[in-house]
């Protein structure tokens, strides 16, 4: 399959089921990654000192969250002593780079950018170290396409972002179904701790293929002295990720036993994704060798931390366990909505994220941990 075909499209627009409405818990970990990626932006900036400083951010998505990292990059560059002695006369140009699937709604993030360059200007003009106001040149533009693959020109890239996008694999591993067409992950559409050996060396072989050709292609991308920060879903014991996949599978079983959908169709349901661990993510750094692994983090959050932060939720007054569990359900549908549809068909989705919301809150109920382990990864390239 294409990448195309078995990746998330994330649900477009600003509906209510939108990704841009259902995006609070990727906005908190972009902002505990912040002062990451700006520490390592400004060093690139610092070092080379480029009249126009190119920056891609892999996996933008779509809504609030998709300029929020370029924002804080310019910010913290354009508020530099460097930046103000060296630019004194001629201003900075920025080439940035938003990428994603070719399906991805563009338009909405295009329909923000009067307000970013606003932004950008105002925080220009507070900026009380300079005697003038200079104003940057911020040119934002989409390179679509699959970032297991070249984006762009040979030694072109000063600083590459991704956050939540590298744990997402190019296809569905190959191995999980027999020479005789028997499903190896039965009732189960990711790793859960009752999956067999065979599957959990399937999904780690496709992982370590698919980042040894993003970091190979990254390699040829980006300058000497470039950076990448990159941000993604990992596991502390990748053959029992603990991820909330595994309830999902919880539904997908009861809809079976009631004959809603078909037990062989479930069976054969097995989502790209992959959270490696941390020594998984270091082994194929070191042995791509491009890259020089400079910081490697992990922190966690709860599978329902964004909850107080939405303000949507917060005007409800029912049930505090049920709100929850829906937030929790409504965000997992943003972004696995394109996926479950093509496999299963769209008549079955609310029942299904109905069933999924209780689910939720009967794990709740059982004292269930489902944190989301996160790395976070700053990589130079060798010279």
């Amino acid at each position: 399959m294409e990448a195309q075909q078995v990746l998330p499209i994330m649900k477009s627009g600003d509906g209510n089921t939108s990704y841009a409405k259902n995006s609070s818990l990727q906005k908190m970990v972009i902002s505990k990654v912040r002062g990451t990626v700006e520490n390592a932006a400004l060093e690139v900036y610092c070092n080379i000192l480029p009249d126009c400083m190119r920056i891609a951010d892999l996996g933008c998505s779509s809504g609030p969250n998709s300029l929020a990292i370029t924002s804080y990059i310019l910010e913290a560059i354009m508020s530099s002593s460097q930046f103000l002695s060296h630019h004194h006369q001629n201003p900075l140009t920025f080439q940035v780079f938003l990428n994603d699937l070719l399906e991805n709604d563009f338009n909405t993030i295009f329909q923000s950018l009067s307000s970013f360059y606003e932004d950008l200007k105002k925080k220009e003009k507070k900026n009380e170290k300079r005697d003038e106001f200079i104003d940057p040149l911020c040119f934002v533009m989409a390179m679509p396409g699959s970032f297991y693959g070249r984006l762009f020109p040979n030694n072109f890239i000063h600083f590459f972002h991704s956050s939540y996008s590298l744990h997402w694999l190019s296809k569905v591993p190959k191995g999980l179904v027999s020479e005789r067409g028997e499903a190896y992950n039965k009732g189960n559409i990711y790793i859960t701790k009752r999956s067999p050996d065979v599957v959990v060396k399937a999904y780690l072989g496709q992982f370590e293929e698919d980042f040894t050709t993003f970091l190979r292609c990254r390699s040829e991308e980006i300058v000497v002295g470039g950076c990448m920060v990159l941000t993604m879903l990992g596991s502390i014991i990748s053959n029992d990720p603990k991820h909330l996949m595994e309830v999902m599978g919880r539904a997908f079983n009861d809809m079976v036993s009631e004959g809603i959908i078909e037990e062989k169709s479930l069976d054969n349901c097995n989502i790209a994704v992959y959270c490696p661990s941390g020594k998984e993510v270091r082994k194929v750094i070191e042995e791509e060798g491009s890259f020089e692994l400079q910081k490697m983090e992990m922190f966690e959050l709860a599978y329902d931390a964004g909850f107080i932060n939405n303000a949507k939720i917060r005007e409800t007054n029912n049930d505090d366990k049920y709100n929850r569990a829906k937030y929790v359900s409504d965000y997992m549908r943003a972004v696995f909505e394109s996926i479950l549809q093509k496999h299963f068909g769209e008549s079955v989705l609310d029942d299904f994220f109905m069933r999924f919301t209780h689910k939720i809150i009967e794990s709740s109920l059982a004292n269930e941990n489902w944190p989301y382990i996160n790395f976070v990864i700053s990589l130079t390239k060798n010279n």
